[in-house]
């Protein structure tokens, strides 16, 4: 079901616009018409058709956002808002996939799939970029007003995070609202022709005789593969395997195991089977032992480098993690992928690779009385985790204390299980 909004949009361009090579030259008064789309499947075939050339990342696919809301929001109550914008003659200028989700008596207006995203944006026909950009307040305005008006999307809160400022050769009109940088930072790094030409730019002499001795070693420990799995059983197996090496890893460091939550294990082993082109599925083995795995997103020209694990026992002293990121680096190169991105956090290694590095930015609003009041805090909490991620010494004491407090849960979970054994016995 849809509903109809005709926005006029003045076509002068601005300073600093994208240039008139990416955009066409429309007649000054055109309209955008807005519909908002609840059912996913009534938008199927064109989202499909204009993902492969607008500009977008992998997490706005439709594969991706369909997967998560069959898996994970339809569960939650997720009610789909996806808006459109066509030119007077029909055509598609840009596609923002929200949605209204409820916690509590509040409810929120956010990017569908926003948890599982590591980039929020729209997706953006080459065309659009001037429209956009000269008219986007009075076209945002219409579009929260016309969203208030249907019942199943009324909100009391804007929330919007993890928005790239760029999206792909566009300025994301969504960092006009009034944005404040999001706590993490995203990286990539721009590729070569050959693995051995990024290689070498990237790491010097001593880090390369580093590599070397780590490979000996894993090579000491047994026969070392590294293999793009295709075979459906053998993704699933491997995707089981990531995702244990990962719940160990929250479970070392304190973190959410985001594996617990409903329908997460669900979504990746759907979007897994149904989304072959789309997810790679890699392992580095040693001997038996799946040393490391990994899932990532290949779209268009772009590696996303999204999910990595490896195995916790003596073998990680051999350092597979290193070895097999070198190996999706080079799969990435010899696939033709232009950029390999890192995605969201401020991981150091990720430096050490990376050549630009992106702020994201968060925009929060509230609508309503009840949303005011869970703005400000929730603000507050965001620019707080901001400057503790900021600051180097802050943020290792922040991991190294959740670490410990971790470890502490874990013995006394171990100890209750001892006492209950024993007064069991």
């Amino acid at each position: 079901m849809t509903q109809s909004l005709v926005i006029h949009a003045r076509t002068s361009v601005r300073p600093g616009a994208p240039s008139a090579a990416r955009t066409d030259a429309r007649p000054s008064g055109s309209r955008i018409v807005i519909d908002v789309v609840s059912d996913l499947a009534e938008l199927e075939r064109e989202w499909r058709q204009f993902e492969r050339q607008a500009d977008c990342t992998a997490f706005q696919s439709f594969d991706w956002l369909s997967t998560w809301q069959a898996c994970i929001g339809a569960r939650k109550g997720v009610r789909p808002a996806i808006v459109t914008g066509r030119s007077p003659g029909g055509d598609l200028l840009f596609l923002l996939p929200l949605a209204t989700e409820s916690a509590g008596p509040l409810r929120r207006l956010t990017f569908l799939g926003r948890d599982l995203c590591d980039y929020n944006a729209p997706l953006l026909s080459p065309s659009t970029g001037h429209i956009l950009a000269d008219d986007f307040h009075n076209l945002w305005s219409r579009i929260t007003q016309r969203l208030q008006k249907d019942s199943r999307h009324r909100h009391d809160l804007i929330l919007f995070d993890k928005m790239p400022q760029q999206v792909g050769h566009q300025a994301n009109p969504l960092c006009r609202l009034s944005c404040r940088p999001n706590p993490s930072g995203a990286y990539l790094a721009t590729l070569a022709a050959t693995w051995d030409a990024f290689y070498e730019q990237k790491r010097s002499g001593s880090s390369r005789k580093r590599d070397r001795q780590r490979q000996r070693r894993l090579a000491a420990l047994g026969d070392v593969a590294f293999d793009t799995v295709k075979d459906a059983d053998d993704r699933r197996a491997t995707l089981d395997t990531l995702m244990a090496q990962k719940r160990q890893a929250f479970a070392r460091m304190g973190v959410t195991d985001i594996f617990s939550r409903a329908g997460y294990v669900d979504f990746f082993h759907a979007i897994t089977q149904r989304a072959p082109d789309l997810i790679h599925i890699g392992k580095l083995q040693v001997g038996e032992t799946p040393a490391a795995t990994n899932m990532g997103l290949v779209f268009r020209n772009r590696f996303y480098h999204v999910l990595i694990s490896y195995d916790a026992g003596p073998i990680s002293r051999a350092g597979p993690g290193t070895a097999h990121l070198h190996d999706l680096m080079r799969y990435a190169v010899e696939r033709g992928c232009k950029t390999f991105d890192f995605t969201i956090g401020d991981e150091p290694y990720k430096r050490e690779w990376s050549d630009v590095e992106l702020t994201l930015y968060d925009y929060i609003a509230p609508v309503t009385i009840l949303g005011t009041i869970v703005a400000a805090p929730l603000d507050a909490l965001r620019e707080l985790k901001r400057y503790i991620k900021q600051s180097p010494r802050l943020w290792s004491l922040t991991t190294k204390t959740r670490a410990f407090l971790s470890r502490g849960k874990a013995g006394a979970e171990r100890g209750d299980t001892r006492s209950k054994i024993e007064n069991d016995g």
